[in-house]
């Protein structure tokens, strides 16, 4: 893989070109800014693109903190490790910004991946098309992140309301019970599919089910036509993933905007 070339597209369609099947979501140009931001005071919504320089970068921080302030506790500036000017994340914290854990941007191009890995006795992995199914994602969820996440539930029902989806949910049943689950979306007039929200039952953890979901939604993706597929990967992903063919692009830190309280975990915008 050619990294400085997908970092490149990467940032053109996913970052600067930002765009969602969802009608919920508004992308907003704000000067040098790129908001993504949900109908809901509970929706994910960030700062996704900056073009910066010494002499913008303050002036832009500041609106985007403005912005940012007004789109309720799951909002962030999220930056990108490649970001200019070269002092950003310094210029944020001084600004009053907070940032959280550190995640690698990961990439694969799915000619490059295999199958499915073989399941254990019992386990089949399908994609939640019906809004039980997406229940029982949301429900295994809230197990294994806490609360906090009924707003992907309602995400993924809007989703299947048109046809195809921007969005599934991907499932683990053994014996009909769900251990493992994450969300694929089809990033609209984009090379990338984005991998988002997997987890697994403690209970099911070392059997495979994490890789054998991270490959069936990568199955789906391949299937609409998608090049990549793109995870940003907290530590004890990233390892999983590189041995499945991921490489890393660049590093991406959230930054919660000043007064902002610290939300409960979620299986929003990580694997």
């Amino acid at each position: 893989m050619d990294k400085t070339a997908v970092l490149s597209l990467f940032d053109r369609q996913l970052r600067r070109g930002a765009a969602s099947g969802d009608p919920s979501i508004r992308v907003e140009r704000h000067g040098r800014l790129v908001v993504v931001s949900g109908e809901s005071s509970e929706d994910w919504s960030a700062v996704v693109w900056s073009d910066l320089d010494e002499e913008t970068a303050d002036e832009e921080i500041a609106r985007g903190a403005e912005r940012l302030r007004g789109l309720g506790p799951h909002a962030e500036w999220k930056l990108y490790a490649h970001d200019r000017p070269a002092d950003l994340a310094q210029r944020l914290v001084a600004a009053g910004f907070e940032p959280d854990a550190e995640e690698s941007v990961l990439v694969a191009d799915l000619a490059e991946l295999g199958p499915v890995p073989e399941l254990p006795a019992g386990v089949e992995v399908r994609a939640a098309t019906t809004p039980d199914e997406v229940a029982a994602i949301v429900a295994l969820q809230e197990r294994v992140f806490g609360g906090g996440q009924a707003v992907f539930g309602r995400l993924l029902e809007r989703a299947l309301e048109r046809d195809p989806p921007w969005a599934l949910g991907v499932v683990a049943l053994a014996d009909g019970q769900p251990v493992s689950a994450g969300r694929v979306e089809f990033n609209e007039g984009s090379d990338f599919a984005g991998l988002w929200g997997g987890g697994t039952d403690p209970a099911w953890r070392g059997r495979g089910l994490y890789r054998a979901t991270v490959a069936f939604r990568a199955g789906l993706a391949r299937d609409r036509g998608y090049r990549y597929v793109q995870v940003d990967a907290l530590p004890t992903s990233r390892p999983i993933l590189e041995r499945l063919g991921f490489v890393e692009l660049t590093r991406t830190t959230p930054y919660r905007p000043p007064t902002q309280t610290v939300p409960a975990q979620t299986a929003g915008r990580s694997l």
